[in-house]
């Protein structure tokens, strides 16, 4: 009798040991699955977001400077479109980047006003630039989450450069 109370008792702890050695090998490729799927951005996709931030910065500089130095209302107004666009595209950049663990620049930029003019046709190069290095982005960064705040900023980028040269044809 005993015989058979010790072969159930093996039996008992070898099945326990099996579901436990099972159980946690399933745990471990979880987190394996995890690790992998948490891959830190590529440097393209730090690059991109990097020049994402200044640029965004010098946008809310520049829309400052438009909205209390510009002698138009259009100018004015775009300037204010730009202080409310860039400060929401450069928190949701920030709130990405701190979820990834990548240092963006912080150093605001000190702009200077010249006149509405000159701020309208660089606002003009510079959203036609922005537009392109977004829309490359969208289709061919590798992280995700960036790709995804890029392909939504540049829809945000084409109306502001639409916008812009609107309000850059009625200054000349």
């Amino acid at each position: 009798m005993s015989l058979n109370r010790e072969s159930a008792m093996k039996s008992k702890i070898i099945t326990t040991s099996r579901v436990g050695i099972l159980a946690l090998a399933v745990v471990s490729f979880s987190f394996a699955g995890l690790a992998l799927a948490q891959n830190p951005p590529s440097a393209k996709d730090k690059t991109f977001m990097k020049k994402a931030a200044k640029g965004g910065m010098m946008e809310v500089a520049m829309g400052k400077l438009a909205e209390q130095n510009g002698q138009s209302d259009d100018v004015k107004s775009f300037g204010k479109r730009m202080v409310t666009d860039h400060s929401k595209a450069n928190d949701e950049l920030k709130s990405i980047a701190q979820q990834k663990g990548i240092k963006l620049p912080s150093k605001e930029p000190t702009e200077k006003w010249s006149s509405d003019k000159v701020y309208m046709n660089m606002m003009v190069k510079d959203h036609e630039k922005d537009l392109a290095e977004f829309q490359a982005e969208a289709k061919d960064g590798s992280d995700p989450d960036v790709k995804n705040f890029a392909d939504k900023t540049a829809k945000v980028v084409q109306e502001q450069l639409d916008l812009a040269k609107e309000t850059q044809g009625k200054l000349q």
